[in-house]
């Protein structure tokens, strides 16, 4: 189907969108379209403000409006256990189930030679460097319980281990192939509390 230049250039972009196949594009496309133009303006400009005012934590990688991050500049939290995720929607994840009290570290994403990610390519460099000069006793691995994940959770559990802290791995309470993102509560604070020493 033709559709008017502007109208495909805005389904183009809702396609490129990570999850939003063509007919859901359109119907996006469509439903901006029939916003009043404040509305329109309002969603627009939200967009931007977020690109230009959110960056990442210096400290723990996780996206933050500032340096550092609430979770990181809390002083009610538990800075001697760092829970290591994946991608900065686990911590959200993470934080709906209002049992952990540590804070983060987001590597950004997960090893996968097959993709040609490999260590220098994670955030890794910075958890080493963060652990050198701090109090940290127990690092909870909650990276995702696929192929990638378990790889790279065994990858920093032998390169953590020498440094004499406690490694241990969130239970498998969670499916294989499944994302942190999409767990309930019940489920994620079933594998937090059943976490294992690796």
């Amino acid at each position: 189907m033709q559709h008017v230049a502007p109208l495909a250039k805005l389904i183009e972009q809702f396609r490129a969108l990570p999850g939003i196949g063509a007919k859901t594009a359109v119907r996006l496309a469509y439903h901006v379209l029939d916003m009043d133009a404040a509305r329109a303006r309002s969603l627009a400009e939200a967009i931007l403000e977020a690109k230009e005012k959110i960056g990442f934590c210096n400290t723990c990688f996780d996206l933050s409006d500032r340096n550092p991050c609430a979770i990181c500049a809390s002083e009610k939290r538990d800075h001697t256990t760092v829970c290591v995720v994946e991608q900065p929607q686990d911590v959200a994840a993470m934080e709906r189930i209002h049992d952990y009290n540590g804070v983060y570290h987001v590597l950004h994403g997960a090893l996968s030679p097959l993709e040609g990610i490999g260590p220098e390519n994670l955030r890794i460099r910075e958890l080493l460097a963060r652990l050198r000069d701090s109090e940290v006793k127990e690092i909870i691995m909650a990276t995702n319980p696929n192929v990638e994940g378990e790889a790279t959770a065994m990858y920093l559990a032998r390169l953590l281990k020498p440094m004499g802290i406690r490694v241990t791995r969130i239970a498998h309470g969670l499916p294989v192939g499944g994302d942190l993102e999409y767990a309930d509560e019940i489920t994620l604070a079933k594998a937090m509390e059943n976490r294992v020493e690796l």
